[in-house]
């Protein structure tokens, strides 16, 4: 089988293309045959060496995986051969609240001691498998884990109602699929880029307002104005850093700010006088547990939402693949096919 790993060192030309055998399952264990697996931006931290630059080599990447069962050991029920699956990115987060033990970074695939999914065969536990929607493709289908469950919990953990507004800043995966899951509960979107031609494409999408940061820098004001001057109820921070400060000063009192991303690093400093003043709450959020992503997959199926996979490579382009990441030109998901 074809597995693609880092090899002695960390980057995207450090990663290979090798040849190894296809295991053999154990009595607790199912072997899935992968035929997709999506890019996150924390792939490439990992890819890069920033995440974790302890990480032994060589080691498999990519955390989001889709495929089907192609044998299962004898003791597992939940799963039959010719079963669609995807991977579940914390895998011992099964419901409820996180707990420090469930979402240790050890135990998730790609990050940790734990192989990622860039490979055409591979191992699973129960646990780190959920079925997915009949209506979706397996390229589809490894979008899901990280950029879907994280959207949908965005909104989730910000109540957005019918009728409210959402901003969402970017247009890569996570504030696009938050885009399809606000729309579908009717809800009004603001969206950011500095690419006129991706706000046209979030636009045929249902976005309901469009902001060029780079052309429009005080963006703030135009999502009170789009607001009749109350700000948004919720906004999905997937940028970081002095963004948040910003996302602050667009919401409206008493509004919500679910921080999902790190693009403009890892710190912020935020007004306190503000935050009192909006009663605002903000909080830090990690994708999901399984009960989350099989409440999404229910409301995906329902809707009928298909993600939005801007393009796909095969295995062997996989540094093209992180080159394209890398540089920002996407718009919703990046595949690798396998």
């Amino acid at each position: 089988m074809k597995v693609i790993q880092l090899r002695d060192s960390f980057g995207i030309d450090r990663l290979h293309l090798i040849e190894q055998s296809i295991p053999i399952p154990g009595p607790r264990e199912v072997l899935v045959r992968l035929e997709a697996v999506s890019l996150n931006y924390v792939d490439l931290l990992v890819v890069r060496g920033q995440l974790n630059p302890n990480l032994p080599l060589p080691y498999v990447p990519i955390c989001d995986g889709a495929g089907v069962v192609e044998q299962v050991g004898n003791e597992i029920t939940a799963f039959k051969v010719g079963a669609r699956v995807v991977t579940t990115f914390i895998p011992d987060w099964l419901n409820g609240k996180p707990t420090a033990s469930a979402t240790s970074y050890e135990t998730r695939p790609g990050l940790g001691i734990v192989a990622g999914q860039l490979s055409e065969y591979k191992l699973f536990q129960a646990n780190q498998l959920t079925h997915y929607p009949t209506h979706l493709s397996a390229a589809e289908a490894s979008t899901l884990p990280i950029a879907g469950l994280t959207a949908w919990n965005a909104l989730q953990y910000g109540g957005l109602q019918p009728g409210e507004t959402v901003l969402l800043h970017g247009t890569g995966g996570v504030s696009i699929f938050a885009l399809q899951f606000a729309k579908a509960l009717s809800a009004t979107v603001i969206i950011t880029s500095s690419s006129d031609e991706k706000l046209k494409r979030a636009q045929q999408l249902g976005a309901d307002a469009l902001i060029n940061y780079k052309t429009t820098p005080e963006w703030e004001t135009v999502v009170h104005q789009a607001t009749e001057g109350q700000g948004a109820d919720v906004v999905v921070e997937t940028v970081g850093g002095r963004n948040l400060q910003r996302s602050l000063n667009a919401l409206r009192m008493g509004g919500h700010i679910s921080i999902v991303g790190l693009l403009d690093g890892f710190e912020a400093t935020l007004n306190t006088l503000t935050l009192l003043h909006q009663q605002v709450t903000i909080r830090g959020m990690e994708v999901g547990s399984t009960a989350d992503f099989e409440a999404m997959n229910e409301a995906i199926a329902t809707h009928h939402i298909y993600p939005v996979v801007d393009k796909t490579f095969m295995v062997e382009q996989t540094q093209q693949a992180f080159e394209y990441l890398e540089q920002g030109l996407h718009f919703g998901k990046i595949v690798i096919t396998l």
